[in-house]
């Protein structure tokens, strides 16, 4: 992993008052529990939303689209088939009035986020790893990849 991708890590951690504590928690049990609304939020992506999204349920294929469309950390929690897209601090109130089905979470919530080698393909890992200091997916590319899975075209093809 390069120092930039570790950067990343000392930067997600430091949502957290004591950012040490975090660290030890990716030390000890691969998961930190970071508090969201001031660092970044994040939006919780279905699996069936997102597979809709990428006309597939295959792993690699959604990663691509992830990489590709969102170019920001995405992590998979693959036991409840759960997607959790890292992205700026936003009103989630605003974003809940047109997009309920991929509520974004903030302020007063928590995430659990992988360690920077947890990249899967089991239990809650990174399918997109952050790469730089400040690495967030961008708001408006989450929302095209809801309205994509809202198109009835591609619905219909799985």
């Amino acid at each position: 992993m390069t120092r930039d991708g570790l950067g990343a890590f000392d930067w997600l951690a430091r949502a957290q008052a004591a950012p040490e504590q975090a660290h030890k928690e990716w030390a000890e049990t691969g998961i930190a529990l970071l508090p969201l609304g001031k660092r970044f939020n994040s939006v919780y992506l279905p699996g069936h939303l997102v597979h809709v999204a990428a006309g597939t349920d295959d792993q690699d294929v959604v990663t691509r689209m992830f990489a590709e469309l969102l170019d920001g950390p995405v992590i998979h929690n693959r036991p409840q088939n759960q997607y959790y897209a890292l992205v700026e601090p936003s009103n989630t109130h605003t974003w809940m009035q047109e997009y309920r089905e991929a509520p974004m979470l903030g302020t007063g919530q928590f995430l659990s986020v992988p360690a920077a080698d947890l990249t899967g393909p089991t239990g809650l890992y990174w399918a997109v790893r952050p790469r730089i200091v400040g690495d967030l997916c961008a708001v408006p590319s989450v929302a095209a990849l809801i309205h994509m899975a809202r198109d009835p075209r591609r619905a219909g093809a799985r």
